[in-house]
């Protein structure tokens, strides 16, 4: 069997909305009780400072989009440094969000648990979860066109409710004082998840191979996705840190707190309708990007070429969706979120540097703009220092686990 290429089907606006739901997911209805209670109101201004920040990483990252077009993304990035390179490099991405897609599933089923008032025991997380990552690789299977019409009706479903829920809170609330900075080491323990809340950005580089108006088009989507990202979580931190709803100790589902506490239970659902549309959006945008980096492999003849194959009928990569499926249901049935999340970032940032890297060596009309990539890259290593060791030494365990992969479908190439 040979891989088969994908026909082009994916607008600007397809690009757009796969960024925004692959990077809006699990962190602002996850995060808020967690950073508010370690730095207080200061948490909120992490979000634009990390935005301006992020943006050393997004704008080289953008231009090495530009500059290597073609299907897979990293794929094509990490070739810059050779064959192997340029499969670790894809696998690597393809491990990142499939952790973040087991991540977020987490989430999604505690507020599918409070909505529909199920038992919150074992097997019935395992089921919802199984359920979750079932239905959406069939929708994905049954059609690009239709796939991104269902991502459209979440992006806004998941928008108005916590736009307007927060607008809401900073009207009726007065804002109190900062009062004194955090000490240095909370901030410090708080980087690595508001730099979760941007990972993402980068999600329709994967359709780059299916883009009607090329890769341009994909690269300013990343550039507005992540200023769009700092405005929404900036709101809802900074409107939880002001009402500060008391959060029960164990509470999975904390900004349920802040729209019970501002509108009693009307809020509460506003609240659940946006997590369940806002997590069901991030894992149907995962869902619909990442499969396509196992395919370009396979159609490099870097992984088996079955997963390569497209569906006759509904011209989807239906055997990389499988695989994904697979894969992110055993992760997310073996960890929590934030274990989860932190591999997903470590992974992320190992892909922003080897891409920027790959820009600078192939690029040679950077001229002074190198030093700002350099930067860039130094910025990825500075955050995966925040790690801990377990979590390198889990992102290691899944990158080795590609190996027999590649050597098999080296044997089989030659």
């Amino acid at each position: 069997m040979t891989a088969s290429a994908l026909p082009r089907k994916v607008g600007a606006g397809g690009a757009a909305l796969v960024a925004f739901n692959g990077a809006v997911g699990a962190a602002v209805f996850a995060l808020p009780a967690t950073l508010d209670a370690s730095i207080g109101l200061w948490a909120a201004l992490l979000f634009p400072a990390a935005a301006l920040v992020m943006l050393l990483i997004a704008i080289p990252f953008a231009k090495a989009v530009t500059a290597m077009p073609g299907e897979g993304g990293p794929v094509i990035y990490g070739s810059a440094f050779g064959r192997a390179a340029g499969f670790e490099l894809g696998w690597t991405y393809y491990i990142a969000r499939m952790a973040a897609f087991a991540a977020n599933v987490h989430v999604l089923v505690d507020y599918l648990l409070r909505w529909t008032e199920l038992s919150p025991s074992p097997w019935v997380r395992s089921a919802l979860i199984l359920a979750t990552i079932l239905l959406l690789a069939a929708i994905n299977i049954a059609g690009t066109k239709g796939a991104l019409r269902l991502l459209g009706g979440l992006t806004l479903l998941k928008s108005l409710p916590l736009v307007v829920l927060a607008a809401f809170a900073l009207i009726v609330t007065p804002l109190p004082a900062f009062g004194p900075a955090p000490p240095l080491g909370a901030v410090e323990a708080s980087v690595l998840l508001v730099f979760y809340a941007f990972i993402g950005f980068e999600s329709s580089m994967a359709l780059s191979g299916e883009a009607r108006g090329g890769v341009r088009e994909i690269a300013r989507g990343m550039l507005v996705t992540i200023f769009l990202i700092a405005l929404l979580y900036f709101l809802v931190q900074l409107a939880f840190s002001a009402v500060a709803p008391p959060v029960p100790e164990g509470e999975k589902a904390p900004l349920l707190a802040l729209g019970t506490a501002l509108l009693g239970p009307v809020g509460a659902l506003l609240v659940l309708l946006a997590a369940v549309t806002s997590l069901a959006g991030n894992l149907h945008a995962n869902m619909t990007g990442s499969p396509r980096i196992s395919h370009a492999l396979a159609a490099r003849g870097d992984l088996p070429a079955w997963l390569g194959a497209v569906h006759p009928r509904f011209e989807t990569p239906h055997a990389s969706i499988l695989l994904m499926a697979g894969i992110v249901a055993a992760l997310a049935l073996s960890g929590g979120f934030v274990w989860l999340a932190v591999v997903s970032t470590l992974a992320r940032m190992a892909v922003y540097g080897v891409t920027i890297a790959a820009w600078l060596r192939i690029d040679r009309r950077s001229g002074g703009e190198k030093a700002f990539g350099a930067l860039g890259i130094l910025l990825c290593i500075a955050v995966a220092t925040q790690a801990t060791a377990m979590a390198w030494a889990t992102l290691a365990a899944l990158l080795l686990a590609g190996v027999p992969l590649y050597l098999f479908a080296r044997r089989a190439r030659q």
